[in-house]
């Protein structure tokens, strides 16, 4: 009766044991790109990361910066007013409609060869707004100025 209690504590154990490292696994599956990492220009540029890292740039859209249209293509510049990258944007969908020089951005996409392809584009919402890790960014630069509404 011992040997048999004992032998299915360890079979209980290994299940538990397998059963732990498949979920763990499955787990980081998903997470591997759903984890995305917020940088300003100025990391990018002093780090550069790998082509393959899917992150989130952000910043202010430099002024004069926004290229032509080309059906929901077009460039533009992300500053933290430190550093700049160019930003190619290749979503399928157009830009937000508060998208604009001068304007808080967050674009989520890759960094290649010195250009930051963009899959996406979060601007505010409103005419207040900006993202907070844009002002986060900002304030450590010394240039944010708070808003009077």
């Amino acid at each position: 009766m011992k040997n048999l209690k004992k032998k299915r504590r360890i079979q209980v154990f290994a299940i538990a044991t397998v059963a732990l490292l498949v979920s763990v696994s499955l787990i980081g599956y998903a997470f591997r790109d759903g984890i995305n990492l917020y940088r300003d220009p100025s990391e990018v540029l002093a780090e550069p990361p790998s082509e393959r890292e899917f992150f989130q740039l952000g910043g202010l859209v430099a002024e004069d910066s926004i290229g032509p249209v080309n059906g929901v293509q077009f460039s533009f510049v992300i500053t933290d007013t430190v550093a700049s990258i160019p930003v190619n944007y290749v979503g399928k969908d157009p830009a937000p409609d508060l998208f604009s020089e001068g304007q808080g951005t967050i674009a989520k996409g890759r960094y290649r060869d010195g250009v930051f392809y963009a899959e996406t584009i979060l601007a505010k919402h409103d005419e207040t707004y900006m993202p907070k890790e844009v002002i986060d960014t900002l304030k450590e630069r010394g240039v944010y100025e708070e808003s009077e509404s």
